[in-house]
């Protein structure tokens, strides 16, 4: 039974999972991730993906003092000792591999890979597309000496274009190999038939729309030295040019753009997942399940959940550059975003849970609507109670007090930032008569405050070619247009689920993570849950998400505490009267 068939036929292909005993080859270079801070002189760790606090044990320290000295170097790791440790902080995005000539050739002999070219209707955008791919290949064939050559082929799949010969023409002028459907399919369907032509150990995949650079896909092959990657992701950003307010907009938040930081992809983390526009995988983890063919929108998104979900890591590296051309066309511009939108119930259905708009603690939510009441010292309370259950949870750690309490002031301000996001996007309704409301509503300017206030920070970062008016007004109609989509999809899907928000409260747990070992049972990285760090993405696009913490059953109640404690420090709000409250 073919992908396509399983698919007709009601079944989500299935990703193997990753076997346990991978590890990492000796001699493997890594580096701290640009996300990772130190506390406590080494003794912890936070950051990773998705976010979390870590207390090492002394081995685990001794390996992150050599990476903060080596800096962006990194250092080898030898011995079955650090590979195991290094493999855990890899798993969870404390490290990150760094590029050491090719390896890759050396350890795992992944030179060869096929290159899929999904296209429907564009012959001049793919004849731009396969002319850089063919003059690297051809170059690396004439230069084997330095750079080996692959024998993989390069797949062009025309899915169903009406006019045919356009597309054929392109692909016989550059030598590729066309494979065309009968009728259209859908990208997924139409990159899972380029998979089955070819049987490289790796797959390139590239849109028709994109323009590859010369030492593309090899600079990211030194990614799967490490046997657990199955699949890497380079920076997509448009071809530079143009000088309309659309693409000058382009230019600094086109949705296939995820950043200029290296991360680790998975759902709950910073980077939710990376576009297919541009991916190199591996065969042996996605020949099997391929795209879900059914979707025509979010099947990027679909594969990478379901490849972290099997255990596998999905790497984003965007020291390496694609180019696209980007939709100049307002309409068409408006259309893509909404569609976009449009892939949530699909994917909610798929994945529940993870495509709420927003996903906020109780204690935050608690906080900004004391403060939109009016009543910033009883805001004070549930900031206090989650401060106590927070502390409790690094109770032993040094200086716990104030890590608790700068990490309960980040988690307050990203959820903020998670309200505003669901208010200008899935919520934009609601939105629009908040900014409406805002000269004579408190509530109202508390929930403009967390729309507009993390897009002005943006633009003070950016430094966009746009005045920050304009820079915050296309913002707002590019949220607006892909919370439309959600909204009619959820409408016609009769599914609300992708427009309720996940309200966590407080909890404390801590889990042990214990790190795989050879003749090391004390190397263990216990791991702190914290409320609001979170990184998720609704259809494309970035969400970030933490469960938030919980009293201790069993144990006296956290708010209790919390009361007693404002009662002792003369903090209390007085208790108003039923006159005073007429009042």
């Amino acid at each position: 039974m073919t992908m396509t068939d399983r698919s007709e036929a009601g079944e989500v292909p299935a990703v193997p999972a990753r076997p346990p005993e991978l590890s990492i080859p000796d001699g493997f270079q890594a580096r701290l991730s640009h996300s990772v801070a130190s506390w406590s002189r080494d003794q912890v760790l936070i950051g990773g993906s998705p976010w979390r606090i870590s207390r090492l044990v002394p081995a685990v320290t001794d390996i992150v003092q050599r990476m903060k000295q080596a800096g962006p170097a990194g250092i080898a790791v030898h011995g079955p000792r650090e590979r195991a440790a290094v493999r855990a902080m890899l798993d969870r995005g404390f490290a990150e591999p760094v590029a050491v000539g090719s390896a890759v050739d050396e350890v795992n002999q992944l030179t060869d890979f096929d290159v899929v070219i999904p296209v429907y209707q564009d012959g001049d955008a793919l004849a731009a597309a396969l002319a850089p791919i063919m003059q690297a290949r051809s170059g690396a064939r004439a230069d084997a000496t330095s750079t080996p050559p692959s024998a993989g082929g390069v797949f062009v799949v025309d899915d169903g274009s009406p006019e045919a010969l356009p597309i054929a023409q392109a692909a016989r002028s550059a030598g590729a190999r066309l494979v065309r459907h009968p009728a259209n399919l859908g990208p997924g369907a139409a990159r899972n038939t380029g998979v089955a032509q070819g049987s490289a150990p790796l797959i390139a995949f590239v849109d028709a729309d994109c323009v590859v650079g010369p030492d593309w896909p090899r600079s990211l092959l030194h990614h799967f030295d490490d046997l657990a990657v199955a699949a890497v992701a380079p920076r997509v950003l448009p071809l530079p040019g143009g000088r309309s307010l659309l693409e000058r907009y382009e230019q600094v938040r086109s949705s296939l753009d995820m950043g200029p930081k290296a991360e680790v992809v998975r759902p709950g983390a910073r980077l939710g997942f990376v576009p297919s526009a541009a991916l190199l995988v591996r065969r042996s983890v996605i020949e099997s399940s391929g795209f879900d063919p059914s979707l025509r929108v979010g099947e990027d998104v679909d594969l990478v959940w379901r490849v972290a979900d099997a255990g596998w890591l999905v790497r984003y590296d965007p020291s390496v550059i694609v180019r696209h051309r980007s939709r100049t066309r307002p309409t068409q511009w408006l259309r893509r975003k909404v569609q976009y939108g449009s892939s949530a119930p699909a994917l909610q259905a798929r994945h529940p849970g993870r495509l709420a708009p927003a996903r906020i603690s109780l204690t935050s939510l608690s906080t900004l609507a004391l403060i939109g009441l009016g009543r910033p010292l009883a805001a004070a309370i549930p900031v206090g109670v989650g401060y106590l259950a927070l502390a409790r949870q690094l109770n032993g750690v040094p200086q716990g007090p104030v890590l608790a309490a700068r990490t309960q002031g980040l988690g307050l301000v990203a959820d903020a930032q998670s309200i505003g996001r669901a208010l200008r996007r899935e919520w934009w309704p609601l939105g629009a008569v908040a900014l409406a409301a805002a000269p004579r509503s408190r509530m109202a300017r508390v929930a403009t405050s967390c729309m507009l206030a993390p897009l002005v920070v943006e633009w003070a970062q950016l430094k966009p070619p746009i005045d920050p008016v304009r820079y915050l007004a296309m913002r707002l109609v590019d949220d607006a247009a892909y919370g439309t989509g959600v909204l009619a999809a959820s409408l016609g899907a009769r599914s609300w689920r992708t427009l309720l928000p996940m309200v966590s409260m407080p909890k404390v747990s801590m889990p042990k993570v214990s790190m795989p070992t050879v003749s090391m049972p004390k190397v263990s990285m216990p791991t702190v849950s914290v409320p609001g760090r979170k990184s998720v993405s609704a259809g494309p696009e970035r969400i970030r998400r933490q469960p938030g913490l919980a009293p201790r059953p069993g144990s006296p109640s956290t708010y209790r505490q919390a009361w007693s404690w404002l009662g002792r420090h003369g903090l209390r709000p007085a208790r108003r009267s039923a006159a005073g409250s007429a009042r």
